[in-house]
């Protein structure tokens, strides 16, 4: 563990100088990011401005979905894209050779080896409404700490998901339009899932879990959220993560490497 930590420090630290070469570029993801929110925000006030409601959603409840949609898309691209988009270029250019002849787990490699500032300001931007929101809804801290558990899982559960589109490069190579795909299902985490139809609540939720990477922690925030479904993203996690494992080892399996 020790040796792991010890590298995952060296890897952020040598990316984070690399990214900070170029600062302008955070001031551009920072007005991004201001302008994304600004339209989430305004998509939600063209429901709300006439008085209607996502079946029982308060205003500021829906605006504790949006921080959390927020804050996720800020882990993407902090976290998730800047890694896990190399490894079409790895197998692209045959220096996933050297990855794997490494004396350390592949896919820990491939997730953890870049961070990227610029997704700092969704994270910000993100918690500021959590707090704002929270706020006018007089939550505790209590209720801060509880959400930390599912919120916790929805990000096990989109690094499992990005990681598996990303070892199917082994195959297909060429996966920008797959991850494009995510993107817009994602885009549903906007608004509470009670906004949609029942097919498409069944969709998102089961399907596409897209309701427990932010529903489910934002119910748990407001404190009605249910253990059942608190529970049922603890093992959505647990079984997307140890498919993401298992799919990488399949997946190796036929990487013809750049040697052979």
């Amino acid at each position: 563990m020790n040796r792991y930590l010890f590298t995952l420090k060296l890897f952020w630290s040598t990316a984070i100088a690399a990214e900070l070469e170029y600062r302008i570029n955070f001031a551009i993801a920072a007005l991004s990011s201001i302008g994304n929110l600004t339209g989430g925000l305004f998509g939600l006030f063209l429901f709300y401005r006439t008085g209607y409601t996502f079946a029982g959603w308060r205003w500021e409840e829906a605006m504790i979905v949006l921080g959390i949609f927020t804050i996720l898309e800020g882990f993407s691209a902090t976290f998730l894209a800047p890694n896990l988009s190399k490894i079409v270029a790895h197998v692209e250019n045959g220096t996933l050779d050297f990855v794997l002849l490494k004396p350390i787990s592949s896919q820990f490699w491939l997730s953890a080896r870049v961070i990227s500032p610029w997704g700092f300001p969704n994270l910000i931007f993100g918690f500021w409404i959590l707090l704002y929101a929270g706020n006018k809804l007089g939550l505790g801290l209590g209720n801060y700490l509880l959400s930390l558990i599912p919120l916790t899982f929805g990000f096990i559960s989109l690094y499992s998901i990005w990681f598996i589109l990303g070892a199917t490069s082994i195959w297909f190579v060429k996966i920008y339009n797959v991850t494009e795909v995510l993107r817009g299902l994602m885009e549903a985490g906007r608004y509470p899932m009670a906004a949609y139809p029942a097919s498409y609540r069944f969709f998102f939720t089961f399907i596409v879990p897209i309701a427990f990477l932010t529903t489910v922690p934002s119910e748990a925030l407001l404190g009605r959220g249910e253990a059942i479904w608190i529970i049922g993203s603890g093992f959505l996690a647990i079984a997307l993560l140890y498919a993401s494992t298992k799919f990488w080892r399949f997946a190796l399996r036929f990487y013809t490497s750049a040697s052979s």
